[in-house]
């Protein structure tokens, strides 16, 4: 099983650069980051979770330039969004993006993609809360023509492209509907989310890891419906605290790859929990 991790790097915890190499020279198999462009004062979106919203939601640092600097002092390590919001960006730009962190590493990256929680975050990027769904859908395809091999339209219900020269393209060749870098789709799991997965994407980065003992088969049905290759479905638990029997039910299931949480701290604190990951990342 690999381990990876998560953590929500701001500008008082851990430098990219200082955790990157831990992770790489510890084995580790990658680092994923979380991605909030602001978080509004005035808001009436519940923190997920219960309670009040950790501060460290309105300091993260911007996953793709940390994943860069991540990139330029590794040469293994995998590196992850935990997610991009997609509907929150330029999709033109976004690809542009995705695109030049994954040509730099070496094609190390995943994109993983959400639709996020935080309304009034969203609103002020002008984003309809009512169809973010499709909206992620719709710019995604749009990216995913922009990666493609030769120059590619796209003509969308939210956007367009023309055919354009664009480069550089994600190191990864296509297989079957998605072209671009592996790409996972978070969410909770349910009819609509399990079919957007097959359209595309590579897979599922369920947070927490619960109930995957009823979900997981239920998209691999869906995945054999829409003709996707069996063997290619990959499943991510993301954010999970692991012991041994969590990780021996997921291996069950034929989940390859674990996202655990780190703290998000200063460089001993993060340490320490790496230490006490090791013997996970060792097994």
């Amino acid at each position: 099983m690999r381990i990876a991790v998560t953590i929500f790097l701001t500008d008082e915890t851990i430098t990219p650069t200082r955790l990157a190499r831990e992770l790489e020279q510890r084995g580790f198999a990658g680092l994923y980051l979380p991605e909030h462009t602001h978080i509004p004062t005035e808001r009436t979106s519940p923190y997920p979770a219960g309670g009040e919203l950790p501060p460290e939601y309105g300091r993260t640092l911007d996953p793709f330039v940390a994943l860069g600097q991540a990139a330029a002092v590794t040469e293994r390590l995998g590196l992850g969004t935990g997610i991009t919001l997609v509907a929150q960006h330029d999709p033109i730009d976004l690809a542009k993006q995705v695109a030049t962190v994954d040509h730099l590493s070496g094609g190390r990256l995943t994109l993983g993609v959400g639709y996020g929680w935080n309304v009034e975050e969203a609103a002020d990027h002008g984003v309809d809360w009512r169809t973010r769904r499709e909206l992620v859908r719709d710019r995604m395809r749009l990216m995913q023509a922009l990666w493609a091999a030769e120059p590619t339209g796209y003509e969308g219900e939210f956007g367009s492209v023309r055919p354009s020269f664009a480069h550089p393209k994600p190191v990864q060749k296509p297989r079957g509907p998605v072209t671009g870098p592996r790409t996972l789709v978070g969410g909770a799991a349910g009819p609509r989310l399990f079919t957007h997965i097959c359209e595309y994407a590579d897979g599922w980065l369920p947070i927490g890891g619960r109930g995957l003992s009823e979900s997981v088969p239920e998209l691999r049905a869906r995945w054999s419906d829409a003709g996707r290759d069996p063997d290619a479905l990959q499943v991510v638990p993301y954010a999970v605290r692991p012991n041994p029997g969590k990780l021996a039910h997921y291996a069950e299931l034929g989940i390859e790859e674990v996202v655990a949480q780190l703290p998000p701290g200063g460089e001993a604190e993060v340490l320490r929990a790496l230490d006490g990951l090791m013997g996970f990342v060792a097994g």
